[in-house]
């Protein structure tokens, strides 16, 4: 059968000759596979001889130009096992608490050692008190940093990531507030300062995520509330923190692979991460000529409070699987890259995002 299909509503509806007659689809296509011998007329639609041993069918969008192309030879049904990567689970409140995950996010690597790469040090971090933030405190802990965390309200993991800090003979700030308010920014870098009397490295680490299957779910509150939360704070922390910033200073972003490789049902998600990229490299140019690098890290899927907070508990149990290594990251595996950014290992790298991933291709 020579079937033209047109798509409605993501439905696709039939047409028959007296639907498309006259159009430049009949004119074009038709009489393309006519003088060919691949088609006949037959009623209401045409029937299609096929090429080779092969039928051919075509689809139309809108009625006006198609594509050839082979139908499906057949269909078969496979059975297939598929890791459980995770328990289900899910939380209400997002970004979620790390102390009631299952199992509990890995955020240190017990065999790293530290070597001194930033003593003396002082670095904000944004969304430090669990998941990827933690992960990145203990780290520069370990290379002899204290750290000013800013969290919104998850005070148990916040104090779990400051006794951490502390084993590890460094300081911990913790500063409880709303990185949507831009005076919060001038609270966190004014009572860092009073703290510790100098700023070296700003991580800005927030975020929140709302997936959903289509873009007309997404409601004016939720496309609001990720901008102000996932991008507007990188504006309203720089510009807070940049009169502090001597040379050798640096500013490191939390992007994603979904600014990269896109993600369906994270659409105003991951456009709020490819506006960090741009940001990254916007102010790296910007900032340049004052010494003061900019860069990010754009992490693959990784097992933090925002996936159990904000997935549900049916796609939590494969989380991960669509990575190359068939496996989600672990927090602890994303420290290292943030230490090389905020040290002068990486004193000639700016305007650059390292892809942390689990091998998923992406072009920069």
């Amino acid at each position: 059968m020579f079937v033209f299909l047109q798509t409605s509503r993501a439905y696709f509806q039939h047409y028959t000759f007296e639907n498309w007659k006259g159009s430049r689809a009949k004119n074009y296509t038709t009489i393309f596979y006519q003088e060919r011998g691949y088609v006949e007329e037959a009623g209401p639609a045409y029937i299609l001889k096929g090429i080779g041993e092969y039928p051919v069918t075509t689809y139309a969008s809108g009625g006006i130009n198609m594509i050839p192309m082979y139908p499906y030879y057949s269909q078969e049904t496979k059975c297939q096992q598929v890791p459980i990567t995770f328990p289900p689970q899910h939380q209400e409140q997002q970004p979620g608490l790390e102390y009631k995950m299952n199992p509990l996010p890995i955020f240190d690597n017990p065999d790293y050692k530290g070597s001194g790469e930033l003593a003396g040090k002082v670095a904000i971090i944004t969304g430090g008190d669990s998941g990827i933030g933690r992960a990145v405190a203990i780290g520069f802990a370990k290379e002899g940093a204290d750290v000013a965390i800013a969290f919104l309200y998850e005070r148990e993991d916040a104090s779990v990531t400051k006794q951490m800090v502390e084993q590890l003979g460094r300081r911990c700030l913790l500063i409880e507030g709303d990185l949507r308010r831009p005076e919060f920014s001038s609270e966190v870098v004014r009572k860092t300062l009073e703290c510790y009397g100098k700023v070296h490295i700003v991580v800005l680490n927030q975020g929140v995520q709302f997936p959903q299957d289509n873009i007309l779910n997404i409601s004016d509150e939720q496309l609001e509330d990720t901008y102000r939360t996932n991008i507007f704070p990188h504006f309203y922390m720089t510009k807070a923190a940049l009169p502090y910033l001597k040379p050798g200073s640096t500013i490191i972003s939390t992007a994603s692979v979904t600014a990269y490789a896109g993600a369906p049902l994270l659409i105003d998600y991951s456009s709020t991460k490819g506006a960090i990229v741009s940001f990254t490299r916007s102010l790296a140019l910007q900032l340049v000529n004052r010494g003061i690098r900019v860069n990010a890290v754009a992490p693959g899927p990784i097992w933090t409070p925002l996936i159990v907070s904000s997935y549900s508990a049916e796609y939590v149990k494969t989380f991960g699987l669509e990575t190359p290594m068939r496996r989600a990251g672990q927090p602890f595996e994303l420290a290292p890259a943030y230490i090389y950014l905020a040290s002068e290992d990486s004193s000639f790298v700016t305007g650059q995002v390292l892809h942390v991933n689990g091998g998923i291709m992406t072009e920069t």
